[in-house]
C-alpha cells in the first residue's frame, strides 16, 4: 500500500488542493517516484459520461509517442501470406486454430491480440477468454485489419487502449518514472487529445472533469486538463 514515510514525505510536497499545469505536475511526480524500482507513470480522468448508455461509451487506441517503457507481446490470428507478413512485422505469436486451442487452454502470454477479418470466426468463439482480458480484436481500435503490419508494428511502439470504467473514469500508464519530463508531458498530452477526440455524442456539459497524474508509489498530483490540450 501507499503507506511509510516515503509516501508521506512526498504527500507534503504536493499541494492536494492545487490543480498544476502540465509541466508542472510531471516534474512532481517524477521527483516523487523514488522506489526501488523504475514506476509507471499513470493517469486517471474523470470524465462527464454515464457508459452505462452506448451513446456515451469512450474507447480507443493512442499512439504514445515515446512508448510506454514496456515490451509488449503481439498475437496475431492470420494464415498463409498474412501470418508470414505478421511474422515479418515482429509478432510474437502467429497461428490460427493452433492458436485458439492454446488460449482455450489457458496459454495467453501476450498483452495485445490482432486479428485478420476472415480469422473473426474463430477468434470469436475465445469472446470469454478474451473480452474480460482487454484483448479481443476489434476493428474500431485497429486490431481486426488486413494490414497486420501496422498493427504490430503501433503495438510494438506503444500504442495503448483507453477505455471509461462504469463511473465514467479511465485509467492508464503514459510511461516509466525513468522517462524525461518532456517524455512523460508528451505521452500525456497524446493521451488526453484522444480522448477528447473521442468525445462521445450524448456527452453533455463539461467532458473532462478531472484528471489526476501518479507514479506507482506516489501521491495523486491534480493537473489542469487545459494545459494537456493542444
Amino acid at each position: 500500500m501507499k503507506d511509510g514515510k516515503r509516501y508521506k514525505t512526498a504527500i507534503q510536497a504536493v499541494d492536494r488542493n492545487k490543480t498544476y499545469p502540465l509541466d508542472e505536475a510531471v516534474k512532481l511526480v517524477k521527483a516523487n517516484a523514488k522506489a526501488k524500482f523504475d514506476e509507471t507513470i499513470e493517469v486517471a480522468m474523470n470524465l462527464g459520461i454515464d457508459p452505462r448508455h452506448a451513446d456515451q461509451a469512450v474507447r480507443g487506441m493512442v499512439e504514445l509517442p515515446n512508448g510506454t517503457g514496456k515490451s509488449v507481446r503481439v498475437a496475431v490470428f492470420a494464415r498463409a501470406a498474412k501470418a508470414e507478413e505478421a511474422k515479418a512485422a515482429g509478432a510474437d505469436i502467429v497461428g490460427a486454430e493452433d492458436l485458439a486451442e492454446k488460449i482455450n487452454a489457458g496459454e495467453i502470454n501476450f498483452e495485445r491480440c490482432v486479428a485478420t477479418p476472415d480469422m473473426m470466426g474463430v477468434v470469436g468463439r475465445l469472446g470469454k477468454v478474451l473480452g474480460p482480458r482487454g484483448l479481443m480484436p476489434n476493428p474500431k481500435l485497429g486490431t481486426v485489419t488486413q494490414d497486420v503490419t501496422a498493427a504490430v508494428k503501433a503495438a510494438k511502439a506503444g500504442s495503448i487502449e483507453f477505455r471509461a470504467e462504469k463511473a465514467g473514469i479511465v485509467h492508464a500508464g503514459v510511461g516509466k518514472a525513468s522517462f524525461s519530463e518532456d517524455a512523460i508531458a508528451q505521452n500525456v498530452r497524446a493521451l488526453v487529445n484522444a480522448i477528447n477526440r473521442a468525445k462521445p455524442s450524448g456527452a453533455k456539459g463539461t467532458f473532462i472533469k478531472k484528471v489526476s497524474i501518479s507514479s506507482t508509489m506516489g501521491p495523486g498530483v491534480k493537473l489542469d486538463p487545459a494545459t494537456a490540450l493542444s
